[in-house]
């Protein structure tokens, strides 16, 4: 990744586990692990499982150089490490090296250090989903009483809060936690099965037991049967991280929005020069949401193709597995960024509450057309109701007349009985925010 933009769209610590070092040593885990409890249950010589569980315990033992012209060679990388361990134990102890990678096949190593990785990444990823719905509970419950102006088709509708907009960003995060916790059981499993997973290397009447020993030594579950080719797993996790950064990017979203100049009712948070033109001084434009929006399509994107990988044929495939060695450290990345950006935006949002109320008397009443609406339709009908406002906010606004003085002054109105402080009422946005605030209350109240 370019080290100019490595910091926008990764975060450290997500380009640390999706590094060849953490891949390697996570590899290394495996075989570690794989040797130890071959070792306890009789299947390879003790001392062989200690010579290879030393060398795994440190991937600095790994000629890096070596692994990546062993890779580009046999075309994996598991192979070539492999044959190092192999080498550095045979070295110590003629033969025990024979030992290493006992029962297990290429693709066991991979997909179970990808779990690895994927379990490393949702322990980052959970916690940066706490940060952002502790900081759209705050927001939200400052704002619960906060008016502004909700848009349909970009345009005016009628008033609601803006803790209100917030609270239902709030409740999808939340959903998004729930999801996380319901795959990851799904998710942390061990694959060890060998060739064809039937793990027909091992002695009959203990496979199934190292199967079940590995995972407890990795802290995964034991699979229930291989997926070598059911890649369910992977695909879930990617749709997840697809609907996650959607619900960023449509934060975003609204934020770019609201940021407009005409509207201004947000702007994202104020460093020295961010956003800034390089011919026009005096713009400030909503750069972390245009990186939001960006990653989450891109994340889309490969999502998609976590799907496409889906179609495995046979026992081992040829060709979609490899799409995902692109694809998901490229989402688990790529989410990652995504999160951090959303965050800094939640917890420096600047909003203008004045702008908000100035906005919501551009339609001089109109606003709150539906307010009237419904208080008439019980007197005259609703569709009759309904053509009497249309017509007067065409009025309004084609003569630039205030709602409220038309309403005072129709003949039809006055008939129907609704008196002057009623339709003052009517036509106060601040009075007409249905539930919002109670709906917030709730919401933060989870």
């Amino acid at each position: 990744m370019s080290s100019i933009f490595q910091t926008i769209f990764a975060t450290p610590e997500m380009l640390a586990i999706w590094s060849d070092t953490r891949r390697t040593a996570l590899y290394l885990e495996f075989e570690r692990g794989l040797a130890v409890v071959q070792g306890q249950l009789g299947i390879i010589p003790q001392g062989a499982a200690d010579a290879i569980s030393e060398f795994c315990s440190d991937v600095s033992n790994v000629d890096f150089e070596e692994l990546k012209e062993q890779t580009e060679k046999i075309g994996y990388p598991v192979l070539g490490l492999v044959k190092q361990i192999v080498h550095y134990v045979n070295a110590k102890t003629p033969g025990y090296g024979e030992w290493a990678h006992w029962g297990t096949t290429t693709q066991d190593v991979t997909d179970t250090t990808n779990v690895l990785q994927l379990r490393e990444t949702l322990d980052i990823i959970t916690p940066m989903l706490e940060v952002v719905k502790a900081g759209l509970r705050d927001l939200a419950a400052k704002h619960k009483s906060t008016p502004m102006a909700a848009r349909s088709n970009l345009q005016q509708a009628v008033p609601i809060t803006f803790g209100f907009k917030l609270a239902r960003l709030l409740s999808t995060f939340q959903r998004h936690h729930e999801r996380l916790l319901q795959l990851k059981d799904r998710l942390l499993v061990l694959q060890f099965s060998g060739a064809a997973g039937t793990l027909a290397t091992l002695p009959a009447d203990r496979a199934l037991e190292c199967q079940v020993a590995l995972a407890q030594f990795l802290h995964l579950s034991p699979p229930d049967i291989a997926w070598h080719t059911e890649r369910d797993r992977f695909a879930e996790l990617a749709g997840f991280f697809a609907l996650l950064t959607g619900t960023c990017a449509k934060f975003a979203l609204d934020v770019k929005l609201l940021m407009q100049t005409e509207v201004g009712e947000v702007s994202e948070p104020f460093n020295d020069h961010r956003g800034a033109s390089s011919t026009m001084p005096q713009k400030r434009n909503p750069i972390s949401s245009a990186y939001i929006s960006a990653i989450a399509t891109s994340v889309r994107h490969h999502a998609n193709a976590m799907y496409e990988a889906m179609v495995a044929d046979h026992e081992r495939s040829t060709g979609p597995w490899q799409v995902e060695w692109i694809a998901l450290p490229e989402i688990c990345i790529l989410t990652g960024a995504a999160l951090k950006h959303t965050q800094d935006i939640v917890s420096g949002l600047q909003v203008h509450p004045e702008t908000m109320m100035r906005n919501l008397d551009a339609t001089k009443g109109g606003i709150v057309s539906e307010a009237v609406m419904m208080q008439l339709a019980p007197r005259i009908g609703r569709q009759v109701a309904h053509d009497l406002v249309y017509e007067l906010c065409r009025k309004s606004a084609e003569n630039n007349v205030h709602l409220l003085d038309l309403l005072e002054r129709d003949e039809r109105v006055i008939s129907a009985g609704l008196s002057k402080e009623t339709l003052e009422q009517l036509c106060d946005p601040g009075k007409y925010l249905g539930l919002s605030v109670e709906m917030v209350e709730r919401m933060i109240g989870k």
